[in-house]
């Protein structure tokens, strides 16, 4: 990618189903230059537009990180067999004591102790997992995009808050922290087809569910402004030039821990920061172009909250999936460099 790519992408991310021609407005391009980059990267498989649920909200269950510690020589069949799973939304390889990390959504606490003490361990070559669980997210990966753009151009392509939400707010607001809504079953049927194409157009879903185009129109608007559905452009993270991706794990004093999550969380490098249950109380994932710059992000960022009492980096080595999607659906640099003569 290049760099005009890289802030067309960038783009896409703020606003994943932006029209072309507003993508071009904001940065300042012509709509058949964005369309015609876009598309082509979509159709070969270096970015894909999805959607992810709100997992609490919509009924599918409670996020959870594993640290997995697995036999020698089996991490990549442990990562396959983790990446098969439909309940697993990401895994990755690490650096550290863990050899790999995944996260999953269980339904219930009931189906939680199923996977954990007959399923996970049961894959040959695991030996030991740590369950962190999600009690608090204060931004999720489709909130991120790469800072390739200025301000004004993110103001003009993000969606206006919604009502409750202060602008610049990151992470859920009180409205979006109420009990579970659920989906109705028409709404169901919406969100598979937005998480299978984000940027499926309101005649399509009209056609495909046999409703008409105003009513598709409302319940994907309703959908998104809701935040029950979050629509996400997925691209690998070194394909835009941020070669380092890193896990943190950081003990953080409980009066602090709010407040820390909201700043780290509007950091442009933080792809992902949540509070969990462990040894650990906040997890953020964190990308940078090279290994300096994630240090300048530990000592002048990190390192500024007395808050915080302990860190836990990790070095995310390789992405086996990624928001529910396989490696072999999002094009990466191997597989650029396998394809070059």
């Amino acid at each position: 990618m290049d760099v005009l790519d890289r802030r067309l992408v960038a783009a896409l991310q703020v606003s994943p189903r932006a029209s072309w021609g507003e993508i071009g407005r904001a940065v300042g391009e012509h709509e058949r230059t964005v369309a015609r980059r876009l598309q082509r990267l979509i159709a070969e498989g270096f970015v894909r537009v999805t959607a992810i649920y709100d997992d609490l909200r919509t009924g599918h269950g409670r996020p959870v990180h594993l640290h997995v510690q697995v036999r020698p020589g089996t991490a990549t069949q442990v990562a396959k067999a983790l990446a098969e799973r439909r309940d697993t939304r990401s895994v990755y390889s690490l650096t550290g004591a863990a050899d790999l990390g995944c996260e999953l959504v269980s339904p219930s606490r009931e189906a939680l102790h199923r996977i954990l003490s007959a399923q996970v361990s049961e894959i040959d070559g695991v030996l030991q997992t740590q369950t962190q669980v999600v009690l608090h997210t204060f931004r999720t990966v489709a909130e991120w995009h790469a800072p390739f753009l200025t301000e004004r151009e993110v103001a003009e392509l993000r969606p206006a808050p919604h009502p409750d939400r202060l602008p610049g707010e990151t992470g859920p607001s009180p409205l979006e922290q109420r009990d579970e809504e659920g989906l109705s079953p028409l709404e169901q049927e919406i969100a598979d087809l937005l998480a299978a194409d984000g940027r499926i157009a309101f005649t399509a879903v009209a056609e495909r569910l046999d409703i008409s185009v105003p009513t598709a129109r409302r319940r994907v608007t309703s959908l998104i402004e809701r935040r029950l559905l979050l629509p996400r452009a997925e691209v690998e993270p070194a394909l835009l030039g941020l070669e380092v991706e890193a896990m943190l794990w950081l003990k953080v004093r409980p009066h602090g821990l709010d407040l820390v999550g909201q700043r780290l969380a509007a950091h442009p490098d933080v792809r992902y920061c949540a509070a969990t249950t462990g040894t650990h109380s906040l997890i953020v994932q964190v990308v940078a172009a090279h290994e300096a710059a994630l240090y300048r992000f530990m000592t002048g960022v990190v390192g500024r909250h007395d808050e915080i009492t302990d860190v836990d980096l990790t070095l995310i080595t390789r992405a086996h999936k990624r928001g529910h999607l396989h490696k072999s659906g999002l094009l990466t640099l191997d597989h650029h460099w396998e394809a070059t003569p």
